[in-house]
């Protein structure tokens, strides 16, 4: 094996080391897809196209600028803003119907969706050039039996924070946007608490046009390996899913025709890659994490089939964006010829009202299955800049096949359905989170006294940094106490007999490290008011003792079994003042509650 590592002086006198190319090199490919590109000469050509290296992508300006073009010189092609960024740049859609301002409810629908991370940006470029194709080029026919939704720039203020070197992992285009917003937040871990505009917009358009098939489209990190287009979707391979008849659907229908159609044009498709170890590639495959937080945890959740892609960085720009295009186009014709399929699975799946919830996966143990696996040749040397031995791919593909364990993720909590919840009027940001979602509830206009299941929490904890822009708590167990409840005007009652009633469990459970409370946004409940003065506690204490011989039991039970708290005299009287009617009864008392 090599031991030194190629540091020959950069081409450019005096440049810097990230000036020069540093990344494995790619193997060579000619697909077929590459004969959909354009002439540069073409009036039609995209700035992808007529980049001589097919390894730029237009910024926010001069891509709505093109939309609005082929918006005005195509009636099949129509630009729809549909939210506003912290930065004020408006969101758009790009819709392809022939069914002018109102869809036939027949039809199928597929949103596409980009730059949600926008440096990983391919979505945008491909789906130009189809949008393209299908308005002058001879694909309207694309558009007789479904619309079509292409979101080009979904993050357009991270798409605006661009330069030559917002990701270093990732092989082109050469200016790429920045992974988070304006204001520092990963879209892509905000689908189910919806604290972003730019989720919330995304969010009303879903619920808007209601699509039959969502798709998500990114640009991967990680390992080398020789696919260039690889995809997924929760419940794959018969795995896990809260959707479980849509993902049948998209395992035995979907994803055998696009695999054929990707094969044809020369692309390598496969499942999504998350290596366990970068340190030792064939040390196994991961799922990746099954949370609501990311789109296809949500999707799954919220009976919308979601489909991610994440293309691979280590692939040139102008390969991951000509298989997006066959990826979009094929599912066009798949939406068109079995989406009735599709439709009838999805609903029934919003009929789904499971009695538990599954919640809070993580990765299994041990691999449940092996998987085959495409990968490229490496060596391994000593780094003089880490001190240990380090990964070189070589850019070549191993004629052997990798046989890789694989880990699955696997259900650490079970919640129980309830019938409902109930939300306090005053938590009107978490009224407007649910109402966000389409979930259903019902406002009080009068107060109302409800029985009610309240959750007390026990020990409680913060974590100890942020996490997009909160600070996590969480919590193991909760005691459960009964009361009668007074709800003042406003409050919400929110039913779980509703197609997204899983989602609002997962919401509304602290439980649930998907949770509101999980995302840091109860912080009140940890606050206990008032107290009491030793002076007042000790002789009421020792009232207590003598007018109760089991607490006395108890308490000396306590200080027998731990010597710590004996010899702590502040916990001694804190035990007691606990125990009085005095004490503060909302302390860690969660203020959302369950309807049994």
């Amino acid at each position: 094996m090599s031991q030194d590592l190629d540091l020959a002086s950069p081409a450019v006198p005096n440049a810097a080391p990230w000036d020069r190319p540093f990344l494995p090199p790619a193997p060579a490919w000619s697909g077929g897809s590459r004969a959909l590109l354009r002439d540069a000469n073409d009036p039609w050509a995209t700035a992808f196209e007529a980049d001589a290296a097919h390894d730029f992508s237009p910024d926010y300006a001069d891509t709505r600028a093109w939309f609005e073009r082929l918006d005005q010189a195509s009636d099949l092609i129509r630009l729809e803003p549909f939210g506003v960024s912290p930065e004020g740049r408006p969101i758009h859609a790009v819709i392809a119907s022939k069914d002018g301002t109102t869809f036939d409810p027949a039809k199928p629908v597929l949103m596409v969706q980009a730059g949600i991370h926008p440096g990983e940006i391919d979505g945008k470029d491909a789906g130009m050039m189809l949008l393209r194709d299908i308005a002058f080029y001879g694909k309207d026919g694309l558009l007789d039996r479904v619309n079509l939704i292409l979101i080009p720039i979904l993050s357009v203020d991270g798409h605006e924070r661009a330069s030559r070197y917002s990701r270093p992992n990732q092989r082109g285009p050469r200016i790429q946007g920045w992974r988070n917003t304006a204001t520092n937040q990963n879209l892509n871990r905000d689908y189910l608490k919806l604290d972003q505009p730019e989720m919330r917009a995304v969010r009303g358009l879903i619920l808007k046009y209601r699509p039959d098939l969502y798709v998500d489209v990114h640009v991967t990190d990680g390992m080398d390996y020789q696919y260039d287009v690889t995809y997924g979707f929760n419940g794959e391979n018969g795995t896990f899913s809260r959707s479980p008849a849509s993902s049948r659907w998209l395992d035995a229908v979907f994803k055998p025709a696009m695999n054929t159609a990707l094969e044809r044009e020369g692309h390598i498709p496969g499942e999504l890659v998350f290596g366990v170890d970068d340190s030792d590639p064939k040390k196994g495959l991961s799922d990746g994490g099954l949370g609501e937080r990311f789109s296809n945890g949500w999707g799954a959740a919220a009976h919308v089939p979601t489909i991610l892609i994440e293309n691979h960085s280590l692939k040139p720009h102008e390969q991951r964006v000509l298989g997006t295009y066959v990826f979009m186009e094929e599912a066009i014709r798949l939406l068109a010829e079995r989406g009735g399929d599709l439709r009838a699975a999805t609903q029934s799946d919003l009929a789904l009202r499971p009695a538990e919830i599954l919640a809070n996966f993580e990765a299994e143990d041990r691999p449940s299955s092996t998987r085959d696996f495409k990968g490229i040749l490496y060596e391994t040397y000593d780094s003089p800049a880490s001190g240990r031995r380090e990964i070189r791919w070589l850019g070549r593909a191993d004629p052997e096949t990798w046989r890789m364990p694989f880990y699955g993720s696997q259900p650490t909590l079970t919640l129980k359905r309830p019938t409902a919840y109930w939300v306090p009027s005053y938590r009107t940001d978490i009224i407007e989170r649910l109402r966000a979602h389409g979930i259903e509830m019902e406002t009080l206009a009068e107060p109302r006294v409800q029985a009610v299941s309240m959750l007390r929490l026990v020990e409680p904890k913060l974590a100890t940094r942020p996490n997009e822009g909160h600070v996590p708590i969480s919590v193991e167990t909760v005691e459960v106490e009964r009361r009668d409840w007074t709800w003042p005007v406003g409050s919400v009652r929110v039913s779980t007999d509703q197609p997204l009633g899983d989602i609002a469990v997962l919401l509304l459970e602290p439980q649930s490290s998907e949770s509101f409370f999980a995302w840091g946004m109860f912080p009140e409940v940890l606050s206990r008011v008032e107290y009491i003065e030793g002076y007042a506690i000790a002789p009421l204490a020792e009232r207590m003792m003598a007018a109760d011989p089991a607490l006395k039991a108890e308490f000396e039970k306590t200080l027998a079994g731990d010597p710590a708290f004996a010899a702590n005299g502040d916990a001694r009287l804190q035990w007691f003042y606990e125990r009085t009617p005095f004490y503060d009864d909302r302390y860690l008392l969660y203020p959302v509650a369950r309807e049994d």
